[in-house]
């Protein structure tokens, strides 16, 4: 008869060089399990109803997962990017600035001194109500006229473009700090106009205010209009440049006006 089949191979040594008496408390606490029957599913926990996705549809995802504080980490998201450009740029005077967010406007008298500020396109802005005590601010606006009734103290017009104002009488000054295309007419009298770092600047006289005082500094294109018998204007301008040469008979510096020859 032909011989039959070879022994099985002898079982390996799992529990090996190393093992030791942890690997085979393992070993023999499986076949413990094994040997129990039916009863090795005794120790599960039982899945009630209300845990039952078939039983309670309120368990079911319908849509994707959302990420909420405190429930795990955060999934991985694409990191988004900014599509705005460059800030906008405009020119004022001389300088290209980035444009500050508008401001509210404001009209309003604090104490003695009146604040017109951040006002754009208005051509019927007025104070009417004064006292010779009060002093007129006028900060930032543009494209706007200005009227001011009565007597006060000062006016004086600050970072502003393309303004107009008309005044009656001020005691003191009127001032033009920083402003572009400024136009100015005195009704009344004031002894003194300081013009300091303006561009474009036009000064109308009233007859009784033709020993009115125009002090300027660091700015161009002045101009002194005064009025005839007849209430025209004529226009007189400001020199900007100046020659300044040594008087040996005085000892001094001597400065004059210089007409520019186009």
């Amino acid at each position: 008869p032909p011989p039959g089949p070879p022994p099985p191979p002898p079982p390996a040594d799992i529990g090996g060089p190393g093992g030791g008496d942890d690997m085979t408390a393992a070993k023999s606490a499986l076949f413990a399990d094994i040997n129990k029957g039916t009863d090795i599913t005794k120790g599960l926990k039982k899945v009630t109803a209300d845990m039952q996705t078939h039983k309670n549809p309120g368990l079911r995802q319908t849509g994707p997962v959302t990420y909420k504080p405190g429930s795990g980490p955060k999934p991985y998201s694409k990191p988004t990017t900014t599509t705005t450009g460059p800030p906008k740029l405009q020119l004022e005077g001389k300088k290209w600035s980035v444009p500050a967010p508008a401001k509210e406007p404001v009209l309003e008298l604090n104490g003695k001194k009146w604040n017109v500020e951040f006002h754009k396109d208005r051509k019927d802005l007025a104070i009417t109500q004064t006292e010779m005590r009060q002093t007129v601010y006028v900060y930032k606006c543009e494209n706007v006229t200005l009227q001011v009734k009565g007597k006060i103290n000062s006016i004086t017009l600050d970072s502003c473009k393309k303004v107009a104002l008309v005044f009656d009488d001020v005691i003191s000054s009127v001032d033009f700090i920083n402003c572009q295309s400024i136009q100015a007419q005195v009704i009344g009298k004031t002894p003194i106009f300081n013009v300091d770092k303006t561009d474009g600047c036009q000064i109308y006289l009233s007859k009784t205010s033709l020993d009115t005082e125009v002090v300027g500094a660091k700015s161009s294109e002045l101009n002194i209009l005064v009025p005839d018998n007849s209430g025209e204007f004529t226009e007189f301008a400001i020199a900007e440049q100046f020659k300044t040469v040594w008087d040996p008979k005085t000892k001094k510096m001597n400065t004059v006006p210089t007409e520019v020859v186009g």
